[in-house]
């Protein structure tokens, strides 16, 4: 179902479209090849070749520890790829559901999902995700994701219950209702494949917005503390910087090339899906 919102509106997927999912695949693609690409193990370190600069043996130079920085950041590659699609993941089924339930049947289940929502959304989430995890106290690869998907769902379950009500008045739900379907029938078989698009676009701009996310969260200190990840890469170069910029340049170039590709993505998609900029664009 989800397979027939693209069919006739390929057309509106520009170049810039295009090109953000090559960036995107190439970097979900690296994430998953990482450990077979990579050309050191990520425990490697050498003491005696600490913060060298980029040469044949170490193509993007050492860290502080003599680690393969090049190694590292494909493993960076990964936790960014896991954290974005998880905490998306998440976020979207949580917020489709009880978006879905608050849309439909409305009452006072309604007033209760909304006002949790509201009050949600009512903290910045990167706040949030670094309280909980301060509170925590176990800045973990698993900690980051549920911290950041505590909120998260808010946006999508606001969204979804917003398309619905304009949904369930239609002719279709009404026909479903006077045929006896059961209300699970008419919501999650007839409704939502119908107002997936939006949910679509907010989802993949949701990753680029949950990889921001971790990279803030390991630049203070809070990522993952058992692998590497491109925050804290570039928190490390941020205390050699004048010695050897390099360690906070390769890391940032690859977070801005990420979520740049995947915004570029999640326009293309917004205007593909979008019915009237599709025909315009068609005409």
């Amino acid at each position: 179902m989800i397979v027939n919102l693209f069919k006739g509106r390929t057309r509106a997927f520009g170049p810039l479209a295009r090109l953000g999912a090559v960036v995107t695949l190439g970097v979900i693609l690296v994430a998953l090849l990482a450990p077979y690409i990579a050309p050191y193990d990520l425990n490697f370190v050498d003491i005696t070749r600490q913060l060298e600069p980029p040469s044949s043996t170490h193509w993007l130079g050492t860290d502080e520890n003599g680690g393969d920085v090049f190694t590292h950041m494909l493993h960076g590659a990964r936790v960014a790829v896991l954290v974005g699609l998880s905490t998306v993941g998440i976020c979207s089924t949580v917020g489709i559901i009880l978006g879905s339930i608050s849309g439909y049947f409305g009452g006072w289940v309604d007033e209760i999902i909304m006002r949790v929502t509201e009050i949600l959304m009512a903290f910045p989430g990167i706040l949030l995700a670094i309280l909980l995890i301060f509170i925590t106290q176990e800045p973990s690869l698993l900690a980051v994701i549920g911290a950041l998907s505590v909120s998260g769902w808010a946006g999508y379950a606001r969204l979804v219950r917003g398309q619905i009500l304009s949904e369930r008045e239609r002719d279709y739900v009404e026909a479903g209702k006077a045929m006896g379907y059961p209300s699970r029938r008419i919501l999650f078989v007839h409704i939502l494949p119908n107002i997936m698009a939006p949910v679509i676009v907010q989802a993949t701009f949701g990753v680029a917005g949950a990889i921001l996310a971790e990279a803030s969260l390991s630049f203070l200190g809070l990522g993952p503390q058992d692998t590497s990840s491109w925050g804290s890469l570039l928190d490390q170069g941020a205390s050699y910087f004048l010695l050897t910029p390099y360690l906070a340049i390769f890391p940032g170039i690859a977070i801005m090339l990420t979520v740049l590709g995947i915004n570029f993505l999640g326009d293309g998609l917004r205007d593909m899906l979008d019915t009237r900029r599709s025909i315009e664009a068609e005409h």
